[in-house]
């Protein structure tokens, strides 16, 4: 592992910072806290720690030690300044004192001592910052580190490897117990570069930032250099059997976790699959079913992936029940053992191993759901090289099921409400455009995760970036059912599934009937009618795999039953349209999938350019805002408008077949 120190870009941070009144302590805290959280092998999504020991003045000017360290919610990879909250450093030394603090007071005490009341939580592990002496303070989850110290002759390990450089520490649950061991472990040898909690994660420390991530890179290094004189390890690849392909395989382990859930929990999960090598080789071998019942590479990872993943293979139902009630099990036996206080979390599982394809990453999010998938590869990583040199024996039963119904890790993952739509993921195409690119924007803002196909594949990438970083756009040419049916592939890829359709791709043709080309009206047919088609099938697909049921949406056009002179190619494809609209509705309503349509009119777009705008309204004689706004609400319908149309449709739980006029008030166009 290669150090990332610039003394330059150090400069640079404390000068930047500076700038805002920050110290240079903190100002190298946050720089080399950046260094080591941008690196997944040191650590993954919140996890790890920083501090540094400083003095600030409080409310009265005066100079105080304080401890900065990490606040509850922050990342190290983008942490600034206020994500170390100073914590007043004499009186937490005091707690030091005591026989024993609950996690109740100790959470309190550390409350009441922040120099800003209005600072986010400190770390649950300030006490164990504070208890160590020195000035900087850096805690990691090294890959390579975990590998070792999840051996069962750890302790020989590292003795072999780093002589009296590092102390080590039996694993202690996190909380007050573990900051006096470590604190105590610290004091015996204070000549350490370095201490490693074992089954947990390492620490280094020093009286500069630089000196103290620079003993991590050390560390980390020699644990590296360790391992890869080790053979890897030899894989048993199971015997050849048909790879299962993702487009089918993720929506019916979707089907499966909704079924797997019932009633008692929310049905519907974003899942995140990992297919590369290392992935593969640990979902691919003949050991898998004993290494997916080890455990996590450390405790912290618990509460996102529980303990163990599921192994998919066979009949996905009955593993979903074995895993449940397995998991039910555990919580009985553990509930018992810690008093009986707990409520139970739900027994589905966070992490899928699915031989022939890799691990997937379950989650409410696509966010949660990677968030899994990047601890899935890391476990894999870690597993593989910790059974190179010996055997993977991370953190047993108790301590693990200790630390994933731990109030103060719990409290790591939020409770806040979900939204409308959260969970399901939305497809809408011609989705660059004005009405499609609205359209993204109203559903994400339900909940939904977002994925874009048009024809310009960089204006639906430049949309989805502009959505949110999940959001997915892709070039499609939807008229090509072979594009449609990639992209759709794709898509479930990327979350597992697909649950909403906004088909919206379109183009007008003009011309009167009696002098058009043949080749025009075809043309206007395969984009306002086939593409439908061949979008609708692929959704289908996906729907039947899952079993969840779906929400089909169409853009139609009130020209479909109100047509204009000269729009005939437009208008007669779509009519069509909307019979295939009713013709979905009435075939796949009894599967649970709601087929619905929105007639919209005179929309600034792609369709109704602004020079067709003052065309048409010369030819009326009147002005353009006229035209625009020529309705029985005298109002301009907006792409927006129609966008909360389609969120309404989606959101309409027992309709189906209908279509939703979005024209401010049009009596030649309302249906009969």
């Amino acid at each position: 592992m290669r150090s990332l120190w610039r003394d330059e870009d150090a400069q640079a941070a404390v000068d930047r910072y500076g700038a805002r009144g920050v110290g240079e302590d903190l100002a190298l805290r946050t720089y080399s806290a950046r260094l080591l959280g941008c690196d997944p092998r040191l650590v993954l999504h919140g996890g790890g720690n920083t501090s540094v020991k400083t003095i600030q003045r409080d409310v009265f000017g005066e100079e105080v030690e304080v401890l900065c360290v990490k606040g509850s919610g922050w990342d190290l990879g983008a942490i600034e300044p206020e994500g170390h909250p100073a914590v007043r450093l004499a009186p937490l030394m005091k707690l030091r004192a005591l026989n024993r603090l609950s996690d109740e007071d100790m959470v309190a005490a550390q409350r009441q001592l922040l120099l800003d009341p209005g600072a986010p939580n400190p770390s649950v592990e300030t006490l164990l910052h504070a208890f160590i002496p020195d000035k900087f303070v850096d805690h990691t989850h090294s890959t390579a580190i975990l590998a070792l110290a999840d051996q069962p002759e750890a302790e020989a390990i590292f003795a072999e490897i780093f002589g009296g450089r590092v102390a080590l520490v039996p694993y202690v649950m996190p909380g007050f117990d573990l900051a006096r061991a470590a604190g105590d472990a610290r004091e015996a040898m204070p000549d350490a570069e370095g201490m490693i909690l074992l089954r947990h994660g390492v620490f280094a420390f020093g009286p500069t930032a630089k000196q103290s991530y620079e003993r991590m890179i050390a560390l980390v290094s020699a644990a590296e250099a360790y391992i890869a004189r080790r053979p890897r390890v030899a894989l048993q690849p199971a015997p050849p059997a048909d790879r299962p392909a993702a487009a089918q395989a993720l929506p019916a382990i979707r089907g499966a976790l909704a079924r797997a859930a019932g009633n008692a929990w929310p049905g519907r999960w974003i899942l995140d699959l990992r297919s590369g090598e290392t992935a593969r080789a640990i979902a691919d071998d003949t050991r898998l079913p004993d290494w997916a019942g080890r455990g996590v590479a450390t405790p912290d990872h618990v509460i996102r992936t529980k303990r163990f993943p599921l192994v998919a293979s066979g009949d996905l139902d009955a593993a979903m029940a074995a895993y449940g009630a397995a998991y039910r099990d555990y919580f009985e036996r553990n509930n018992a053992r810690a008093g009986g206080a707990k409520t139970q979390l739900d027994p589905l599982p966070r992490l899928i191993a699915v031989p022939g394809l890799g691990l997937v990453g379950v989650g409410k999010s696509s966010a949660e759901a990677a968030i899994a998938a990047d601890i899935a590869e890391n476990w894999a990583e870690t597993l593989l090289n910790a059974e190179a040199v010996g055997r993977f024996e991370p953190v047993g039963e108790a301590d693990t099921f200790d630390m994933e119904y731990w109030s103060l890790e719990q409290a790591k993952l939020g409770k806040s409400p979900e939204k409308r739509l959260a969970r399901h993921v939305t497809v809408v195409t011609g989705g660059a455009g004005a009405i499609g690119s609205a359209t993204a924007r109203a559903f994400a803002a339900e909940g939904c995760e977002i994925a874009l196909l048009d024809l310009d594949g960089e204006a639906a990438a430049r949309t989805a970036k502009a959505i949110g970083s999940r959001a997915l756009g892709l070039g499609c040419d939807v008229t090509q059912a072979a594009a449609v049916d990639a992209a759709f592939a794709e898509i479930v890829r990327r979350f597992g599934g697909v649950d909403i359709v906004v088909s919206n791709a379109g183009a007008a043709f003009t011309g009167a009937m009696a002098d058009l080309d043949d080749a025009v009206l075809r043309k206007s047919f395969e984009l306002n009618f086939f593409s439908h088609q061949a979008v609708a099938k692929a959704a289908a697909r996906v729907f039947r795999a899952q079993g969840l049921g779906g929400s089909l949406l169409f853009n139609v056009s009130k020209q479909a039953v109100n047509p204009g002179p000269d729009f005939g190619a437009y208008g007669t494809s779509k009519a069509a349209l909307l019979a295939l609209v009713r013709q979905y509705a009435l075939e796949l309503g009894p599967e649970g999938v709601r087929c619905n349509g929105v007639n919209a009119d005179r929309i600034r777009s792609g369709l109704l350019t602004e020079e067709m705008i003052r065309a048409r309204s010369a030819a009326r004689g009147v002005t353009p805002q006229a035209y625009m706004s020529g309705n029985l609400l005298g109002e301009e319908v907006r792409a927006e408008d129609v966008a909360q149309a389609f969120v309404f449709a989606a959101l309409m739980r027992r309709t189906t077949g209908a279509v939703l006029p979005v024209d401010g008030g049009n009596v030649a166009a309302m249906l009969r």
